[in-house]
């Protein structure tokens, strides 16, 4: 057994994370997140994302356990036994996306996204988007509810229910995602290398309003959106051996 690590617990509002907290700050302490050797988020795994949002900067692992709902990105939740998981535990890098988004009024933004970034109709009739991949149009002109470019961690989640691919959590590879694509007829998108650099223009804004989405953070009227791996951040999640996201990824293909 290794040495006994530093606890920072992080749990979110819910009742049932609330009463972890405080069982497991009664057992193991509590350490602030500056001094931590490892952070404990507790919820589900919308809880998980706000916690690797906000300690991107720490370089510090984060180890969830599930008092939520989803926990694709959780481990079990059990009170004995933390520091032993933790010293077992396997790591997992993953590179969020970043996205930059230029919007109607001349306003830019940019946000980083673990799981995707998507763009969506924000009015009655289908988005109409252009699609280019490192500077060159791959798309004229693509009909759709919306569209997406997802991370392997992020294929399970919204991507996987608009019927995009799963993505093996090594795989370097970025999954473009249609949502209900009207022209081309029942086009499902591609899978680009994660390098590629995709911009999206929106056509016909003022008729067309679209939005755009990085993990929850949404941009309004937007009339175009870059989205590239952002390499320089590199994100540590822990997982019980077994149970890591390379596993949960193959064995959510065969359920």
């Amino acid at each position: 057994m290794g040495k006994k690590q530093k606890i920072a617990f992080t749990a979110s509002d819910t009742v049932d994370a609330q009463s972890a907290l405080t069982s497991l700050i009664e057992r193991y302490g509590q350490r602030d997140l500056a001094s931590a050797d490892v952070i404990v988020a507790l919820g589900g795994d919308g809880f998980m994302l706000q916690t690797l949002h906000s300690t991107m900067e720490l370089d510090t692992p984060v180890y969830g356990m599930n008092c939520g709902t989803i926990g694709f990105l959780m481990n079990e939740f059990h009170l004995d036994d933390l520091q032993s998981r933790l010293d077992e535990a396997v790591e997992e890098k993953i590179n969020p996306l970043k996205m930059v988004a230029g919007c109607v009024d001349g306003t830019r933004h940019e946000a980083l996204a673990i799981n995707e970034v998507s763009l969506l109709r924000a009015g009655s009739q289908a988005a109409k988007l252009r699609i280019s991949v490192n500077g060159k149009v791959r798309l004229e002109e693509l009909v759709c509810d919306g569209a997406l470019v997802c991370t392997p961690a992020g294929s399970t989640a919204y991507n996987y229910s608009a019927h995009g691919p799963i993505l093996p959590i090594d795989s370097d590879v970025l999954a473009l995602t249609a949502m209900a694509a009207f022209r081309p007829r029942r086009w499902r998108g591609a899978l680009l290398p994660k390098t590629a650099h995709v911009r999206f223009d929106v056509l016909q804004h003022e008729k067309r309003p679209v939005m755009a989405d990085a993990d929850s953070r949404q941009v309004k009227d937007v009339s175009w959106v870059e989205i590239s791996s952002e390499q320089n951040v590199v994100l540590r999640i822990l997982f019980d051996p077994g149970h890591g996201l390379e596993e949960r990824l193959t064995r959510e293909q065969f359920t």
